[in-house]
């Protein structure tokens, strides 16, 4: 009889404590799972499926104007905001409980109410109840962070309220050049909202390849995204009906909706990490190994809170990975090399592997493969839409390092070129590859000459 009323504790029912919990249950573990909001996490609730479903909705207008060069006359077309959030609820409503019914099937007993560390092997539950634990495991994520030294702070929204908002603003302005920024910007602006990008940096989406950075912005401008770059805020004020955003620079930009979207912090607060003498960096998030274990031999975390690459397929592998380790007897640490990243942007971005400036750091000779070219639908629509393929390629062993795509199934495209990458695969494999026509996939397989060689 073990000495713990259960083997596993989890906090958090997000994808990657879900996933930990089942795999750890299917091993034969005892597992409970806490959850103060709802089950799925950002993810599901509040983050890219939800997003997603809106990124949908938002591209109708183009569509439909699309249409008339295909011969299609259009009549009035109207948006409802209502229908399509109620709409969207159903289906978070529907994930919701896939999630639960997934997870108890599995064995695991979920507490629905928060939970705090007490020790090494002590979880405290909301309701009082004191758990002991063989092993611990947070999975609380992340949360949107909004400068709590700016004024007017209070009058702002972050991602999780642009989910509920009452009714579509006139204007809005989002703050920010990462992922959600540009994200929601193409969404609000896709919906007849008058957007405005303000960001802090010299370009959107830091840390990609430059030609897509600069790609994407010449891009959302020509749907009449305004993008501010090197300035920030300074105050929000309230004027009447709306909003005015002052930034550090001297604009003042009216707007129904001001949508702070720089960046998340780990979501450690409050979780009692100090009384088991939880390791935390500098950014809040729990310090942990290869195999996701904290400095207290007890206690794991994994996903966002952990702040290593904060995606949900990244979460979910270092769940499955904890849940192998510790209870399945497989010692499994999670490869983060060759990740497949999507911005859902309009037009939205695939990327895997290095970024032409990453290669040229590491590798003494690369060959640069680029296309730019009007999409085959966009020669009958007349939309003045551009796509970009590139390749970033080792100019000694012809290893493909990297692959950056603007455009339309982008995303789709940049899944299965992932799986070319993490098999090795050379220039010469995608050039004896037969090309499938017509589609914007066969420029992958049918650039023959490099655009740039660089050589040191």
């Amino acid at each position: 009889m073990s000495e713990f009323e259960v083997d596993l504790f989890v906090i958090g029912a997000g994808s990657g404590g879900v996933r930990a919990g089942r795999i750890a249950a299917s091993h034969g573990a005892r597992v409970m799972v806490a959850e103060e909001y709802r089950v799925g996490g950002t993810c599901v609730i509040r983050g890219c499926v939800p997003k997603k479903l809106l990124v949908y909705a938002s591209h109708f207008a183009e569509d439909f104007e699309d249409a008339a060069g295909f011969g299609w006359s259009v009549g009035e077309t109207r948006f409802d905001w209502a229908r399509l959030i109620e709409a969207k609820d159903r289906e978070i409503d529907r994930l919701n409980a896939a999630y639960i019914r997934n997870l108890e099937r599995s064995g695991a007993k979920l507490e629905p109410m928060r939970a705090v560390i007490e020790g090494p092997h002590a979880v405290r539950l909301a309701d009082g109840r004191l758990v002991t634990a063989g092993t611990i495991l947070v999975a609380t994520g992340g949360a949107p962070y909004i400068d709590p030294a700016l004024p007017g702070r209070e009058l702002a929204i972050s991602s999780n309220e642009a989910f509920h908002l009452q009714r579509l603003p006139e204007r809005i302005v989002v703050v920010g050049g990462g992922f959600i920024a540009v994200e929601f910007a193409g969404i609000f602006n896709g919906l007849g909202v008058e957007t405005t990008i303000l960001h802090r940096g010299d370009g959107l989406l830091r840390g990609f390849d430059e030609d897509l950075r600069h790609k994407l912005r010449e891009e959302i401008e020509k749907k009449g995204i305004r993008v501010v770059l090197g300035d920030q805020p300074a105050e929000i004020l309230k004027a009447d009906e709306e909003l005015v955003l002052r930034t550090a620079g001297g604009l003042e930009i009216e707007a129904g909706e001001v949508m702070i979207a720089t960046g998340r912090l780990p979501n450690t607060a409050g979780l009692g990490l100090e009384n088991a003498g939880v390791a935390r960096d500098g950014a809040g998030a729990i310090v942990v190994d290869a195999y996701s274990r904290t400095n207290v031999p007890s206690i794991y975390a994994v996903g966002d809170v952990t702040n290593r690459v904060n995606l949900t397929p990244v979460a979910i592998r270092e769940g499955h990975a904890f849940a192998d380790t510790v209870f399945g007897g497989k010692k499994i640490a999670v490869d983060y090399a060759g990740i497949p990243k999507a911005v859902f942007s309009q037009p939205e971005i695939g990327s895997v592997g290095l970024t032409e400036a990453e290669a040229l750091a590491e590798f003494p000779a690369v060959d640069i493969y680029r296309a730019d070219f009007k999409p085959m639908k966009h020669t009958l629509s007349g939309r003045d839409e551009r796509m970009l393929m590139k390749l970033v390629v080792d100019g000694t062993s012809q290893r493909v390092l990297g692959c950056h795509i603007l455009g339309a199934g982008s995303a789709e495209m940049t899944q299965l070129v992932a799986i070319a990458l993490k098999m090795g695969a050379t220039k010469e494999d995608f050039d004896a590859t037969m090309a499938l026509h017509p589609t914007a996939a066969e420029e992958l397989v049918t650039m023959r000459q490099p655009s740039m060689r660089h050589r040191r």
